[in-house]
């Protein structure tokens, strides 16, 4: 997720502001804190529908299946028109739009965001827990309802086996096979994706979840080389050669595979060792000009279909254990998901916000 969000920001010249008015039953949705608020889910979809409109934002469609949870969405509410904007924003650029269209009925009614840039932006946030709450574990939640992980991955290296040998080890990508050919998912201080990037080269190369300067270091060595790829990939850079080397989530390297098939030659590889893991934040704008209707986007996200449709894109739902406890879970896409490594990391929320503010000083002198 990371591209300029000119398109999106272009419609504040023209929007008109609006602020939004109670729900019919006297509810006010953008003060709703769970489902309670409007007593049942058929009272919260009369509000959404009543509304007619849902902005999202800096959703890919390629990205954990995306394409199926927005079209299946759209399917269940006909009369709520959808809006994808920004679909290769990154995480910080989601932030940024809510600002700058703040007030206007163009703006985000919700964010998709990577940990580190939920922390920074709580303040931009509704507190909601949805009906399902209970069964997100509380390592993936703010215990308020602000932002809550709702899928997620371990970040891993996608290859083209045509245009370098296959690597093995974190190392290897220092080799002068690697020249000119390696890339991330965005820049660190703005996208998760490329945020874990550097978190997994920190557990592989003598840092931890505590300490992302051996991660910075490796990146740095990285440029030194010649190596480092300074393009964000995408579908496209990747079917054309320009990035062979990828680091990004398991689900989104596996998801590539899937949609070059035919055209381009793609394995995926989780190095041995510490596996690095993150999840994805969900999170309603607290300015969201289609309060209800954003609320039943949670609800929708959180719901066994869209669970289950994360775990169609190879991605790994918050709710899964639960889900699987109660039978609702589908199995043989869950029996599928690649075998973990032998030790997983996750970094806490304290740890997540000391490395961005070290990735924010470092950074940028590191790749020059």
């Amino acid at each position: 997720m990371s591209l300029a969000i000119a398109a999106t920001l272009a419609l504040s010249m023209s929007a008109c502001s609006s602020t939004p008015a109670p729900t019919g039953g006297g509810v006010d949705a953008a003060t709703a804190t769970s489902l309670t608020a409007f007593g049942d889910l058929a009272a919260l979809e009369t509000a959404a529908k009543a509304e007619g409109a849902l902005n999202v934002i800096a959703l890919p469609r390629n990205w954990a299946n995306y394409g199926a949870v927005l079209d299946l969405f759209a399917q269940k509410y006909p009369e709520i028109t959808l809006t994808e904007a920004s679909p290769d924003g990154s995480s910080a650029e989601e932030i940024q739009a809510a600002d700058n269209l703040k007030g206007q009925d163009t703006a985000p009614d919700v964010f998709d965001l990577g940990l580190a840039v939920a922390l920074s932006s709580t303040d931009r946030f509704a507190p909601y827990k949805v009906a399902t709450w209970d069964d997100i574990p509380d390592a993936l939640k703010e215990e308020s309802g602000l932002y809550v992980g709702d899928y997620g991955g371990y970040m891993a290296v996608g290859y083209d086996p045509d245009a370098v040998p296959a690597p093995t080890e974190l190392s290897d990508l220092l080799g002068a096979e690697y020249k000119g050919k390696v890339s991330i998912n965005g820049d660190p201080t703005q996208a998760g994706a490329a945020f874990a990037a550097v978190g997994l080269a920190s557990v592989q190369n003598g840092g931890s979840v505590d300490d992302f300067q051996p991660g910075i270091d490796f990146f740095s060595e990285l440029n030194a080389a010649g190596n480092f790829l300074k393009v964000d990939p995408t579908p496209a850079t990747i079917a054309s050669g320009e990035t062979p080397v990828v680091f990004d989530w398991d689900y989104l390297n596996v998801g590539y595979g899937k949609t070059l098939e035919g055209q381009r030659n793609w394995e995926v590889v989780v190095f041995p060792g510490a596996g690095y893991a993150g999840y994805y934040n969900q999170a309603i704008n607290v300015d969201a000009p289609h309060p209800a209707a954003a609320r039943l986007w949670q609800e929708f996200l959180y719901s066994d279909e869209a669970q289950n449709l994360w775990l169609a894109g190879g991605a790994r739902p918050a709710r899964a254990e639960a889900m699987q406890e109660a039978g609702t879970i589908d199995t043989a896409l869950f029996d599928a998901l690649p075998e973990t490594p032998e030790t997983t990391v996750v970094p806490t929320e304290q740890q997540s916000a000391d490395a961005a503010t070290l990735l924010g000083a470092e950074w940028a002198a590191a790749v020059q």
